[in-house]
């Protein structure tokens, strides 16, 4: 009901996207979203802009592009010391040395490097930076699939939008929601908890990235991958129809890690536990909503 009567405020979000899908620039998208949030407030009377609501707005503005301005300054300076030193290249040999020929580890070294070398920086220039400091790490040193070793230096590079203590993005929707900045970017790391695990496998499984793959093992890994991001993600936040309770959550992230993990044994054993974990959520949820239809 909320969203029928009140969705019509979802459209100036649809039109930034819109634009800059088309090609807009990002400053020439946002004047003209703001004007279209104007013109949508005046459909309502209880959400017109005042000359006061507007003036708050403005502050409120000021304020935000204050904390996300130094934030962006620390994190370009850390960004240029580590490219004009030439401490890319070192990160490369070093990585290569502590690994060996551990690739988990090399991907778990490559992931902290491109987190610290994504901060604060647009997202063209993250991919030129990862592609030419960290993305040899993985190709040249490990040997992994070149498709495969862009992509997770990429997802990695724009994964440190929501990476305390940068986190832009979580300084941009803490402004916008009044929350603290450090609790939000936390909280955007558990809610997206599956970014941080499809790149490692994607890298072991390329098939992911439709490299080499015949059209039967896409739709097999399309459907792994939905319900093992799912069946993590479900684990993280505690709820599946209804609450679970410890064991189920664990359960929950194991039964997803492994219908993500290339293979199709892995994914039968996931397949039929996450069918368990949902015929028992079914049960208890219809358990609970008929003892309260019975007090009612």
């Amino acid at each position: 009901k909320l969203l029928f009567k009140d969705g019509y405020l979802l459209l100036p979000l649809v039109a930034l996207v819109a634009m800059i899908m088309n090609g807009f620039t990002m400053g020439r998208a946002a004047l003209i979203a703001t004007i279209v949030v104007i013109v949508i407030s005046m459909f309502k009377k209880e959400t017109r802009i005042t000359p006061g609501k507007a003036l708050d707005a403005m502050q409120a503005a000021a304020r935000s592009v204050v904390s996300i301005a130094v934030a962006c300054a620390v994190a370009g300076i850390i960004a240029g010391v580590v490219t004009m030193t030439g401490l890319g290249q070192t990160l490369i040999s070093t990585i290569t040395q502590v690994a060996g020929n551990n690739l988990l580890l090399a991907l778990f070294f490559t992931m902290l490097s491109c987190i610290v070398l994504g901060m604060g920086i647009p997202t063209t220039a993250t991919y030129v930076i990862m592609a030419t400091t960290c993305a040899p790490i993985l190709i040249d040193g490990m040997g992994v699939n070149l498709l495969a070793a862009h992509m997770f230096v990429f997802y990695f590079g724009i994964v440190a939008d929501i990476t305390p203590p940068v986190a832009l993005a979580a300084y941009a929707g803490s402004a916008i929601a009044g929350s603290n900045p450090m609790k939000t970017g936390f909280e955007a790391c558990k809610l997206a908890i599956a970014a941080f695990i499809v790149p490692y496998i994607f890298v072991m499984n390329p098939s992911m990235l439709l490299v080499g793959a015949t059209p039967l093992t896409v739709v097999t890994i399309i459907i792994s991958a939905v319900l093992g991001i799912f069946s993590v993600s479900m684990g993280v936040a505690g709820f599946y129809m209804t609450k679970l309770n410890p064991a189920l959550r664990i359960l929950s992230i194991v039964v997803g890690l492994a219908m993500l993990y290339p293979g199709i044994r892995s994914d039968i054993i996931g397949y039929v536990f996450f069918a368990a974990i949902t015929i028992y959520q079914l049960v208890k949820s219809k358990r609970a909503q008929d003892a309260v239809n019975a007090t009612v």
